[in-house]
């Protein structure tokens, strides 16, 4: 009896439930007491609380073994049995007799072996279909680093070692770290090469192999023309990839040495190969003048062989000046004859790349740009004896002649300046115009139109005064309304006159308003206040306020100074509007 309770206990039956059990089934084989008619006692279900028949799971023949195939519907639970779960024997998850006591989640049953470095969800990793990782698994891999290429065909126990305990958390995502092997491969000993252990450099997601070096990336060398069809040990020999020179010195230095026309090292060629070859090739090699020897090749330069200037394979040193290369054609040349004239020997003056004839000299740049008939001279016509380099700029020195011979005005005897400019243009001699508004005697009014001579009377040399008087001295003696010399007027002419004509004269009586006021239109001449023309100091008030001496005088009695005469009414009727 000991051991069939042992054996229920290993099966996860108490020994309370199998006391019940065995109590129950001593009590139906018991037979019925015929002459007894008591009711049957209550049998108390082992599984607790449940809605079905016991015949579902149970025999008739005995309590066990189970039915094969129970009739129990577990979708009709709180939990319906899908995937694996279908095929799992009812104890090996009711463990306990009361069914209803076992639970839902996957921890409830399966331990997690992962130390709970996802939490407490199996299902986000797992499904009832089997216990393997699911495809979304991988899908939720995009994290810190997400699962592409060739890495996503792997199974978590490759990179995570030991799945069921391994470390999940916090595992390096540097390709280092799972590739070491691969890094110390004998056939590309990536270590023994000082290569960096940074895998993706070269390599990709999808496989180890066929890996790609950005030469441009990560060593600052672009890799173009015949450089990106070598093997890397042409240049990397004996695999020595780290401190491989940039240089192109440092790998053509056979080809620098080697190379005759033209000899580069005697030609002191420096080593920087870039500034005439390519990496397309050694051959077919062009230096580009402008950039590395600040000379640019124009004209018949750009046509000509280097060693046409480089004689003798000498480059370095070469003079740039024109001189250094053209001094013969610079002697030779006898129109004009520039040796003699003491032309500069800068021949870009006159001269260009496109051939030394024809020549051209920009007279702008110097300081007497040509100008009207200047520009349609020829040289000679004024550089006289292959004089160039001492010529005045001077107009005189070249029209002494048209200055002399100039009679209308006489230039030579009215003292005109030799600053022929002054009047003349480069244009022609004549017509010749004075700017008069240039000087301190600017020309306005009649002034304008009347010929020099009018005032000048041949005298041109500044000494001409500019008061109006010196000419309009006849028009000032000669003028009787009022007569200016007897009324002792001022010989200041602008006062009254203007240089329109000299009748019209207008006098700013400023200092005693006679144009507005109670004076306005009420004097018909100078004359009518102003009663002795020949002096207008002399003016009288009485002429036009007639008052009789008896009023004027019992109208000013206790006036301090008043008297009786023709200008006493001015000394204190003045007012601003001309009194009254």
């Amino acid at each position: 009896m000991e051991k069939f309770f042992q054996r229920m206990v290993g099966l996860g039956i108490s020994r309370k439930s199998v006391a019940a059990l065995l109590l129950s089934l001593l009590l139906l084989a018991v037979p019925a007491r015929p002459q007894q008619a008591s009711p049957r006692a209550k049998v108390v279900s082992p599984h607790g609380r449940l809605n079905m028949a016991c015949e579902n799971c149970h025999t008739f023949t005995s309590w066990r073994p189970l039915r094969a195939i129970p009739e129990f519907n577990h979708d009709k639970t709180r939990y319906g049995l899908r995937g694996m779960h279908v095929n799992v024997s009812c104890k090996q998850c009711h463990s306990n007799l009361v069914f209803s006591n076992v639970g839902s989640k996957c921890a409830d049953c399966h331990a997690d072996i992962h130390r709970r470095q996802f939490g407490a969800n199996c299902e986000s990793c797992h499904t009832v279909k089997g216990w393997k990782v699911n495809l979304q698994a991988i899908e939720d891999h995009k994290n810190r680093f997400p699962l592409i290429g060739a890495h996503a065909t792997l199974q978590c126990e490759d990179c995570h070692t030991n799945a069921a305990s391994g470390k999940f958390v916090g595992l390096s995502t540097d390709c280092y770290s799972c590739h070491s092997k691969q890094y110390a491969t004998p056939n590309f000993d990536h270590r023994a090469m000082n290569f960096p252990p940074t895998c993706q450099m070269c390599h990709s997601m999808d496989t180890w192999f066929g890996a790609k070096f950005d030469h441009l990336k990560f060593a600052g060398f672009a890799l173009t023309g015949m450089h990106a069809t070598l093997e890397c040990t042409a240049c990397h020999i004996g695999g020595k990839f780290a401190g491989t020179p940039a240089t192109c010195f440092g790998c053509h230095s056979k080809d620098y040495n080697g190379t005759t026309n033209p000899n580069h090292p005697q030609a002191g060629f420096p080593q920087d190969c870039a500034m005439c070859h390519s990496t397309a090739t050694w051959l077919n090699a062009s230096f580009d003048h402008a950039k590395y020897a600040n000379y640019p090749l124009s004209g018949k330069h750009a046509s000509v062989p280097c060693l046409s200037c480089h004689v003798g394979g000498k480059f370095a040193g070469t003079p740039a000046q024109c001189s250094g290369c053209h001094m013969t054609d610079y002697n030779g040349t006898t129109n004009p004859n520039h040796k003699t004239a003491g032309f500069p020997t800068d021949c870009s003056i006159c001269h260009s790349t496109g051939g030394w004839t024809p020549a051209a000299f920009d007279h702008n740049k110097t300081n007497f740009p040509l100008t009207g008939f200047h520009s349609t001279l020829a040289c000679v016509a004024c550089h006289k004896n292959g004089q160039f380099t001492t010529m005045p700029t001077t107009c005189v020195s070249c029209h002494l002649n048209d200055y002399n011979g100039t009679t209308n005005p006489n230039h030579q005897t009215s003292g005109f300046p030799t600053t022929c400019e002054v009047c003349h243009s480069t244009t022609a001699w004549m017509p010749a115009s004075f700017d008069h508004s240039k000087t301190t005697f600017p020309l306005t009014g009649f002034h304008k139109t009347i010929t020099c001579d009018t005032c000048h009377k041949g005298k041109y040399d500044g000494s001409l005064p500019t008061d109006c008087y010196s000419c309009h001295k006849a028009d000032y003696t000669g003028t009787n309304n009022p007569n200016h010399p007897a009324a002792m007027f001022p010989t200041t002419c602008a006062t009254c006159h203007t240089t329109v004509t000299w009748l019209g004269a207008v006098f700013n009586h400023t200092w005693f308003p006679i144009y507005s006021g109670s004076h306005a239109g009420r004097w018909t001449s100078c004359g009518d206040c102003h009663t002795n023309l020949s002096n207008f100091a002399v003016f009288s008030c009485i002429t036009c306020h007639t008052h009789s001496q008896a009023n004027t005088d019992g109208n000013h009695s206790g006036v301090r100074g008043y008297s009786y005469g023709p200008t006493t009414c001015y000394s204190c009727h003045r007012s601003g509007n001309g009194g009254g």
